[in-house]
């Protein structure tokens, strides 16, 4: 009698039944870092902010102290001084993301998905994924720190030091202070969860990073999911402006950005010299100062900013038309009008 051995016996049983087993495709890993799967795709070119480990006394942990406290322990153990007496990081930038779609510039839904995750509204480009950034200080901030930008655009160590001295008005961080903030700022790097990708695109993905060759144009796909720079202009107050007793915003909206913006810095004087809250008297006050130009006007500080006063070397910078737009503004004005009685 002749024998037919288990192997052959699936084989026949699969052709039988008329199909064939398939191997799972790749998964596709929501937590991968975008650099780890570029340089999986061999489409990831070094930054010139690799970090240094060379340099002694640099930590993550120290990184996220300056960061979000503007100091911490060197490494002698001792306190170090302050980075700045005004500010810390957070004060302008978030640690978290901001927009839903990182491609895409658009300041209304950054403002609703910042109130729905319960963070700030706020001036400075969010910290989170800055590291997969290669340009800084874009556009019209040449005309706020004329030649200093030069040194900082395309340098992510010279843009915290520019930050450090010029937006905090504080002081250059020694050099493992630099490193660990540097540090930590990797910690915060885009992840392949964090780009708007359709379920064919994560197939290709997957499929392109488990061959583990080069593949330029995945790469390319990727990259496209997120902007490396971050477009800042400046525009003016309107010179014609709305007269206060004919609102034309979104009072909610107006609201929203109020809470979260306004209130962030000048809720008890967090960080600014000028107090506000919801007071009566205060909003009649931004009312009544809408047409004007100086720092009680919200039409004059939200583009312009103010300047350091004597004495007082703090300041509040501007929103650029991409943080802030013309319409939001508006809406902001509205709010205003409606809550002073």
């Amino acid at each position: 009698m002749r024998k037919v051995t288990i192997g052959s016996s699936l084989a026949a049983l699969t052709l039988i039944m008329g199909f064939v087993i398939k191997e799972n495709p790749p998964e596709f890993n929501q937590e991968m870092t975008v650099r780890e799967a570029l340089m999986k795709l061999e489409a990831y070119e070094p930054s010139n902010h690799e970090i240094n480990t060379n340099i002694q006394g640099a930590s993550i942990e120290r990184g996220k102290e300056i960061v979000t406290k503007g100091y911490t322990r060197g490494p002698r153990g001792l306190k170090t001084r302050r980075i700045s007496k005004h500010f810390v990081c957070t004060s302008c930038h978030n640690i978290e993301r901001e927009d839903p779609d990182l491609a895409v510039i658009d300041p209304q839904a950054r403002l609703e998905y910042t109130a729905n995750k319960g963070i700030p509204f706020l001036q400075g480009s969010p910290l989170y994924g800055i590291v997969n950034r290669d340009s800084f200080y874009n556009d019209d901030y040449v005309k706020k720190y004329g030649d200093l930008v030069y040194a900082a655009r395309n340098d992510l160590r010279q843009s915290i030091q520019l930050c450090s001295t010029e937006c905090s008005q504080g002081r250059l961080m020694k050099e493992w202070e630099l490193e660990s903030v540097l540090m930590y700022l990797w910690t915060l790097e885009l992840k392949l969860k964090d780009l708007n990708i359709d379920i064919e695109e994560e197939d290709r993905i997957a499929k392109a990073i488990a061959d583990n060759n080069n593949d330029n144009a995945t790469g390319e796909l990727i990259k496209s999911k997120f902007m490396t720079t971050s477009p800042a202009h400046f525009i003016p107050p309107p010179v014609e402006r709305s007269t206060r007793s004919t609102p034309d915003g979104d009072p909610e909206n107006g609201a929203l950005i109020y809470e979260n913006s306004c209130m962030y810095c000048h809720d008890n004087r967090r960080y600014s010299f000028f107090n506000l809250d919801y007071s009566d008297a205060t909003f009649r006050n931004l009312r009544n100062n809408l047409d004007e130009y100086h720092e009680r006007s919200i039409y004059q500080v939200a583009r312009f900013g103010t300047s350091p006063a004597a004495g007082k070397r703090a300041y509040m910078p501007q929103y650029t038309l991409e943080k802030m737009s013309k319409q939001q503004l508006e809406d902001l004005k509205t709010f205003i009008i409606r809550e002073a009685n």
